[in-house]
């Protein structure tokens, strides 16, 4: 029989840094993890012409990051239920496009929980709306950042525009640099 053990000070049902599962021969110990270390999630919606710069964006941090320890994910919307595998990963990247600002600017940011406004009547949550929920359910926030590029078209179609074209290999260099510090560190 395979029990979980949770030493974890915190004494949260799931934490991904101190989760232990006690094997069936003589109480022996070893280390289970669920998650990856880093957990990337592009969320936004490719038929939306620049809404679907992160999951271009997701497309080539996956193929350089193909191991085990990092997990791409792509999504078209954030919602509450993001927040348990939030809590079993040592770090999240979110990718977006954003509306506001000037049209190709990269902005990488850390996700500030205390900016956000739980409303349980939205259809839509944002990174800190996440990290709050996660924090609040489960007791753990691991350092979490949002990478976003300003989109110029926002209509229906598949393609980005000019700006967000030449803007997207920065998105994705400011995403490596991310993920190698948190697989360095």
């Amino acid at each position: 029989m395979l029990r979980l053990r949770t030493p974890c000070a915190s004494r949260t049902p799931f934490c991904a840094q101190h989760d232990r599962i006690e094997g069936l021969k003589g109480g022996e110990v070893i280390q289970s993890r669920v998650m990856p270390q880093l957990l990337i999630m592009a969320f936004g919606n490719p038929l939306r012409s620049d809404d679907g710069v992160a999951w271009r964006a997701a497309e080539a941090i996956q193929e350089k990051f193909s191991g085990s320890e990092v997990e791409v994910t792509r999504l078209h919307q954030l919602g509450p239920e993001l927040a348990e595998a939030v809590s079993r990963a040592s770090a999240v990247v979110f990718v977006d496009a954003s509306s506001e600002g000037e049209p190709g600017s990269v902005q990488c940011e850390s996700v500030r929980t205390d900016r956000a406004e739980m409303n349980r009547f939205c259809h839509t949550f944002s990174p800190a709306m996440v990290m709050a929920l996660c924090s609040q359910l489960y007791g753990t926030s691991p350092p979490a950042f949002c990478a976003t590029v300003t989109g110029q078209n926002f209509s229906h179609g598949e393609a980005l525009s000019p700006a967000v074209e030449a803007a997207l290999p920065i998105l994705v260099r400011r995403i490596e640099d991310l993920v190698q510090s948190f697989l360095n560190s």
